[in-house]
């Protein structure tokens, strides 16, 4: 046995002896908080053996001065690649070392999707932050449920809802560092029969330049970023126990970028989303029935000495039930059919995948979650997943949870039909993982601690060899593994939080007929730290503050004068930021003020020869009337 593994066996039988002496103080704790992403349906957390983190509605209100990929770069075993640089550059999502195609992003538990994209992730930048109400990260592989893409996780974000009977309006005003400006206003109203939310947010801001400026002499031009998104959700109950809830949202960005890495340019582009559909269930004696339907349109336009444009249509439609047999025995089963379409691409790729799941828990702690997916692809033919997601609940304080679970990724219409190294012969990636770890709480539930580790294995991974004339083929393995710990101290006044991630990963690459192993997380650290604090020093009046250790990274340089590719090693980086916030009129108005990167370190990368932000001061209010 390796130290390593010497080290983390040691840690977890410590923590679970630990938690046994502690039993007595601790009958109820957060596990009793409910979330819906991991089965589909209400869950309390001590109930499943996922590892599942929660983005909470107050966590939202309180990060006026962020965007969607700062807030998410918050979370442990979390890295947005981009989260600190000019606002408009794009923006990578790093679950567990993997990279964004494998992580699937639902909007209100109905996946979001953009063909266009070589490997259909989706871009962050199209969503708003001030639209979201919660946000529930399920780690680990989870196509079982959720199909293609849920190879590290799935992000699933919540829509704000309305909450009171008579009209209200809430609305947020922010101005800042780089001449930046937010306005977001909201109107909602929930009554008996009728609920809707009408959410509205224009952002610009003048921004910094993209690329890096190494002399400080060029006087590269700022790259400024506009944003206006509109967001409609109505719910109609059409009887206590059947409830439908169309959805309308539009999303609008444009911006400057550069010509390439310490490289200043004139260029723009625009980008825009249209999401839209609807979503209904029926409540019946002892279960529920679930559909949806949504469409995703996407479209891109980038002008610059190689201007290109591109967009794509996403259809999901999906029906399911959660059945209740007795108490200790739950079924999901259900269908989703997937279509994807792009612009000058002439054919549509499709998915219909059939899936069940059953949940066993008996009254001593015991939870078992056992399922499979079949999937059926009009191109590529059959595959299957599977889930074991069994748990354990000792002595109502200490869960004991594995997760060995497999995962796929279909390849992209790009990849299977597009116009620079097509081959339609590809098959899905196809991966296997397993998850173990242990929570404990202690001292009166004011104490949680969590320790987990994943091990992950993808083959069939796509790559574009250049070996063959630069075609998409099967060939490579990617392996990757981890740890995360993590502790939490809440009070009625304190809030700490403290995360250690490791993660570490290899390529076995065959595209030249023999296998050779090496590194490969580029922009991915190592080791990654977070830490928070946050008081009520009165009723009126919270501060916190964070602090985010990102360890070295490599990246890859393509020389623009050359072309030619080259490794280079990024170094660590320590950030540290700042919230403060003042309540007025019994929480009717919020006066907040948000700083990150207070000490203006600016000598780091997050993408070798681009830029970051130093010292960006934010100050805002928040209103309900």
């Amino acid at each position: 046995m390796s130290m390593k593994k010497f080290f983390i066996t040691t840690i977890l039988l410590a923590l679970i002896q630990f938690a046994k002496a502690q039993t007595d103080s601790t009958k109820e704790n957060i596990l009793d908080e409910v979330v819906v992403t991991a089965t589909k349906s209400p869950k309390k957390l001590s109930e499943t053996g996922k590892v599942i983190k929660v983005i909470t509605k107050e966590q939202i209100e309180r990060s006026g001065g962020k965007d969607l990929s700062q807030i998410l770069n918050e979370q442990v075993g979390i890295t947005v690649n981009g989260a600190s640089s000019n606002p408009g550059k794009d923006k990578s999502l790093y679950l567990l070392g993997a990279t964004d195609k494998y992580t699937l992003i639902l909007l209100d538990g109905i996946p979001l999707n953009e063909p266009a994209g070589v490997g259909g992730s989706f871009d962050l930048r199209l969503l708003s932050l001030d639209n979201i109400e919660r946000i529930e990260i399920l780690q680990g592989s989870q196509s079982t449920l959720y199909g293609s893409n849920a190879v590290a996780g799935v992000i699933n974000i919540i829509s704000k809802k309305p909450e009171t009977k008579k009209p209200q309006l809430n609305g947020l005003l922010t101005y800042g560092s780089y001449n930046s400006f937010k306005g977001n206003p909201n109107i909602s109203q929930k009554t008996k029969l009728l609920e809707y939310n009408l959410n509205y947010t224009y952002y610009n801001t003048n921004g910094i330049s993209e690329a890096k400026d190494t002399t400080g002499k060029a006087s590269f031009d700022k790259d400024g970023y506009k944003q206006n998104a509109v967001q409609a959700i109505a719910g109609i109950n059409i009887t206590d126990k059947f409830k439908l809830s169309p959805y309308f949202r539009y999303t609008k960005f444009k911006g400057d970028f550069d010509d390439d890495a310490f490289t200043d340019g004139p260029d723009h582009y625009i980008a825009s989303l249209i999401n839209s559909g609807l979503d209904g269930h029926y409540n019946y004696a002892t279960g529920s029935l679930h559909f949806n339907y949504g469409y995703d349109f996407t479209k891109r336009d980038y002008e610059s000495a190689y201007p290109f444009q591109s967009s794509g249509k996403f259809h999901n439609a999906e029906a399911y039930v959660n059945q209740t047999f007795n108490k200790n025995v739950q079924m999901i089963a259900g269908a989703s059919y997937q279509s994807y379409k792009v612009k000058d691409i002439d054919t549509v790729n499709s998915i219909i995948s059939p899936y069940i799941s059953f949940l066993f828990h008996d009254n001593n702690g015991l939870n078992v979650e056992l399922g499979g997916r079949f999937n059926h692809h009009n191109k590529y033919g059959n595959n299957f997943t599977y889930s074991f997601n069994p748990s354990y609940f000792i002595n109502n304080s200490v869960k004991v949870f594995a997760n060995i679970t497999s995962g796929f990724r279909a390849p992209s219409i790009n990849e299977l039909f597009g116009l620079y190294g097509a081959n339609p012969d590809l098959k899905p990636e196809k991966s296997n993982t397993q998850e173990a770890g242990v929570q404990t709480f202690l001292l009166e539930k004011k104490i949680s601690v969590l320790l987990t580790g994943f091990n992950r294995s993808i083959g069939n991974v796509i790559i574009n060899t250049g070996a063959t004339n630069y075609i998409y083929e099967n060939v490579n393995k990617q392996h990757d593994y981890g740890i995360e710990a993590e502790i939490n101290y809440t009070d009625k006044k304190l809030q700490l939080n403290v995360a250690y991630a490791y993660i570490n990963g290899k390529l076995t690459d065959k595209s030249s007929g023999k296998d050779s192993a090496y590194y490969n997380l580029i922009r991915r650290p190592k080791n990654a730290i977070k830490i928070y604090a946050g008081y009520n020093i009165t009723s009126a009046l919270y501060i916190s503050t964070s602090v985010q250790f990102t360890g070295k990274r490599t990246d890859t340089y393509f020389d623009p004068a050359t072309f030619e590719s080259s490794e280079v090693n990024l170094d660590s980086y320590t950030l540290w930021n700042a919230y403060a916030q003042y309540s007025f009129l019994k929480n009717k108005l919020n006066v907040f003020v948000d700083v990150k990167n207070i000490t203006n370190k600016t000598n780091y990368y997050e993408v070798y020869g681009y830029n970051v932000q130093g010292f960006t001061l934010t100050g805002g209010l928040h209103f309900k009337l």
